[in-house]
C-alpha cells in the first residue's frame, strides 16, 4: 500500500510503504522521486562491539552449495573462463561462465581474447560486434560446463533470457549446477508481439537446478522475481565500471538504494511463502568497504568483475567488457582497460601490497564485520548505516594532492 500528501509549501511529498515514509524530491510540477544512494554516498557505523577477524564467518550458502566467499564472478569473457572459474571455485568463491560468449563461439577462444586485447580503441566495439557474430556452437556448451564440474567446484553459466530454451539441452547433458538468467533488465512479466517470451515461473520451476535471475532495480520488480521460484536475485542495473546502460538508455538506481529495496521484498516474499531469496548486488563494487557496504545494506552474496579482470590469471589481458559491449545495434558497454593489480588469489584473499582496498577484498570484509561485531554475513545485515556524503574525502586531502590510499 502506498500513498502520497503534499508538504505545506507544495514542494515535496512522502511516500508511503508498510508504514515508513520517505521523502520525494519535487523534479518539476508535474514529476517528483525519490533521492537514491550510491556507496560512496553512506558509511557503516561502528557498533559498541569488536571482535577477532578470526572468529567472523563470511561463507554463503545457497540451495545445498556452501561457499567460502559470498562471491560470484561476473559472467564476462574477459574475467572468467574455464580456467579462472575453476580457481575461483578453489579460492571459495563461484565463477559465473558466459554461455553466449566467445567461449561457446570458438574452439580456441583465447586467440580471439589475445585479438581483443591489441584492438585500438576507436575499432574495439566495430571489431567486437564482427567477433560476437560467430555462432553459438551447442556442443561447447556443454563441454564447457564438464570442463568446470571435472575440477570438482561448483559449475555456474549464464544466459539470457531470449536463449534460455534454445541452449537447455546443451545445459542439461553438461550436468550444471547452478544457473543464472540474466539481462539488463529481467521482468516476470516481459511482453512481446513478435515471440513467446520465456515464462520464468514456469521454467523455474520444471528446473531441478537453483536458478538466480536478473538484473532488477526495484522493490516491486525483485518481488515478481521472487515469486517465480528464482533461487535469488541479481540487483543492478548500469553500475559496472565496463557498463553504459546509464548514458545509453537514461535508466538505473544507485546500488545502496537498489539493494536496500530488494532486501524489503525479500522481507516480504519469507512473509508470504516461508522461503528465503538470496540478494545478489551485481555491479558498483571496487573495493572491500564497496562489498561491506553492499552486505549491509541487505546483499547475500556479490557479484563483481572489474576488481577480478585486475588479476594476473584474467583471460582478458588487462582489459574487460560487459554483456552488452558487442550487442550489433545498440552496445551499452565498453572495453575497459584494467591494470593487473596481483594474483587471483591476491585479490580476493590478499595479502595486499597496496593500501586502497582493491586487494584482499574478502579480508576486507572480514575485518569490517570484526570491527562492527558482527559474526556472519547474515547478522551484518544488521549494521547501522550513515548517509555520509563527506566519507570519502574528509582528512584526506593530502593522498588527494599527493594521489595516493583514497586519493587515487
Amino acid at each position: 500500500s502506498g500513498g502520497h500528501r503534499r508538504g505545506p509549501t507544495g514542494r515535496s511529498r512522502l511516500w508511503s510503504r508498510r508504514g515508513v515514509d520517505m521523502a520525494e524530491i519535487e523534479i518539476g510540477l508535474g514529476k517528483s522521486g525519490r533521492r537514491a544512494y550510491g556507496f560512496d554516498d553512506i558509511a557503516i557505523v561502528p557498533s559498541r562491539r569488536t571482535r577477532d577477524p578470526e572468529d567472523v564467518d563470511i561463507s554463503w550458502q545457497i540451495d545445498a552449495y556452501r561457499f567460502e566467499l559470498p562471491l560470484m564472478a561476473s559472467a564476462m569473457d574477459g574475467v572468467v573462463s574455464p580456467a579462472t572459474a575453476i580457481q575461483i571455485g578453489r579460492l571459495g568463491g563461484v565463477g559465473v561462465l558466459n554461455l553466449e560468449g566467445l567461449w561457446t563461439r570458438y574452439e580456441d577462444a583465447d586467440s580471439v581474447l589475445a585479438e581483443i586485447a591489441e584492438l585500438p580503441v576507436e575499432k574495439a566495439t566495430r571489431r567486437m560486434q564482427e567477433l560476437y557474430q560467430q555462432p553459438i556452437i551447442p556442443g561447447l556448451v556443454t563441454e564447457r560446463i564438464r570442463e568446470i564440474n571435472d575440477a570438482g567446484v561448483v559449475s555456474c553459466a549464464s544466459v539470457t533470457p531470449q536463449r534460455t530454451t534454445a541452449l537447455l539441452d546443451d545445459i542439461l547433458a553438461g550436468e550444471l549446477d547452478m544457473l543464472v538468467i540474466q539481462g539488463t533488465v529481467v521482468s516476470a512479466e516481459h511482453v512481446s508481439k513478435t515471440i513467446e517470451p520465456l515464462n520464468l515461473k514456469t521454467f523455474i520451476r520444471q528446473l531441478d537446478i537453483p536458478v538466480i535471475v536478473g538484473g532488477c532495480a526495484t522493490n516491486r520488480a525483485a518481488l515478481h522475481l521472487m515469486r517465480t521460484g528464482a533461487a535469488g536475485v541479481l540487483v543492478g542495473v548500469g553500475p559496472g565500471h565496463a557498463c553504459t546502460t546509464r548514458g545509453v538508455l537514461g535508466l538505473g538506481v544507485p546500488q545502496a538504494t537498489a539493494i536496500a529495496d530488494v532486501r524489503a521484498a525479500r522481507m516480504r516474499h519469507l512473509d508470504e511463502t516461508g522461503v528465503y531469496c538470496h540478494v545478489i548486488a551485481d555491479g558498483g563494487m571496487a573495493t572491500g568497504g564497496d562489498i561491506s557496504k553492499a552486505i549491509v545494506c541487505g546483499a547475500d552474496a556479490v557479484m563483481i568483475g572489474s576488481p577480478l579482470a585486475a588479476a594476473a590469471e584474467a583471460p582478458g589481458r588487462g582489459y574487460h567488457w560487459g554483456m552488452a559491449t558487442f550487442h550489433p545495434t545498440l552496445p551499452r558497454g565498453a572495453r575497459v582497460q584494467t591494470p593487473t593489480r596481483g594474483t587471483l588469489e591476491e585479490v580476493l584473499l590478499g595479502p595486499a601490497n597496496e593500501n586502497d582496498g582493491k586487494l584482499n577484498l574478502f579480508g576486507g570484509l572480514r575485518t569490517s564485520m570484526a570491527t562492527c561485531g558482527y559474526v556472519d554475513v547474515k547478522e551484518f545485515q544488521k549494521a547501522e548505516v550513515m548517509v555520509a556524503p563527506a566519507l570519502m574525502t574528509e582528512g584526506k586531502s593530502l593522498q588527494k594532492s599527493q594521489g595516493v590510499g583514497m586519493g587515487h
